[in-house]
């Protein structure tokens, strides 16, 4: 028909075996594909965890050096969030060139109190969180850190803190205050499973006698007998689980 469209000649794939299979002509992926799709999400998830571990790194190394620096402005205009960065796990002090052995020996023990549904009080008897740490550290090649320290440095950091009126008057002595409760809520915890509402420590210092001499009339190596001092806190609201 004159001016009409003009028919093309066109061959029909499916009877001539031209064009795509039926697997692309369905869309459907590659074999290939999907791992490289995972290998791609483990990179990224790699990249971002490399890139949040040394931006922790490097926020860490700033507080500690903004910690031990000389007094200056940064370090006063953000002596809040360096102070609640460092302490109380990250102190630093000078102790492994200018070290200071004990003098006494401490007895560190803890005791709960839980109340019954009848209203009445049940007090529990002291255990000795001491105890628990010379047995971990006594005849062990390699003990850890929390036996050798963590209840110790706990209790002289408080000591130090608060003096003998258990009463916080800054903000680092109340962060020692409830981190000792907290290390002697959860020893307790662990040892002795149960709900407790309040705990209490008891410290007991016995001053390290010096050893005895041939010439004081006692056999060589006894020890003189020394006094001691015994110190009870006052009762801690913890969580009903201990925590």
């Amino acid at each position: 028909m004159p001016g009409g469209v003009e028919s093309v000649d066109v061959k029909d794939p499916d009877r001539t075996g031209i064009g795509p299979t039926a697997p692309e002509r369905s869309g459907a992926l590659s074999p290939a594909r999907g791992p490289s799709i995972v290998t791609g999400l483990l990179r990224v998830g790699l990249g971002a965890t490399v890139a949040l571990c040394l931006a922790l790194s490097l926020i860490h190394v700033l507080m500690v050096f903004l910690h031990v620096a000389p007094a200056n402005l940064v370090s006063q205009k953000f002596n809040r969030q360096v102070t609640a960065w460092v302490y109380p796990l990250f102190e630093q002090n000078w102790r492994l060139f200018a070290p200071d052995p004990e003098s006494v020996n401490r007895q560190i023990s803890a005791r709960t109190a839980h109340t019954e549904p009848d209203g009445t009080v049940r007090v529990s008897t002291w255990f000795d969180l001491s105890a628990v740490d010379d047995a971990a550290v006594e005849h062990n090649a390699i003990p850890s850190h929390t036996s050798q320290n963590m209840l110790r440095r706990a209790w002289t950091s408080y000591s130090e803190l608060l003096g003998s009126d258990d009463v916080p008057h800054s903000e680092r002595a109340l962060l020692i205050q409830k981190y000792l409760r907290n290390i002697a809520a959860d020893r307790v915890s662990s040892h002795h499973p149960g709900a407790f509402e309040s705990i209490q420590l008891r410290v007991i210092t016995q001053p390290i006698a010096a050893p005895a001499t041939a010439d004081d009339g006692r056999p060589a190596g006894a020890a003189q007998h020394a006094s001691g001092d015994t110190r009870v806190l006052p009762w801690w609201k913890v969580t009903p689980d201990g925590n």
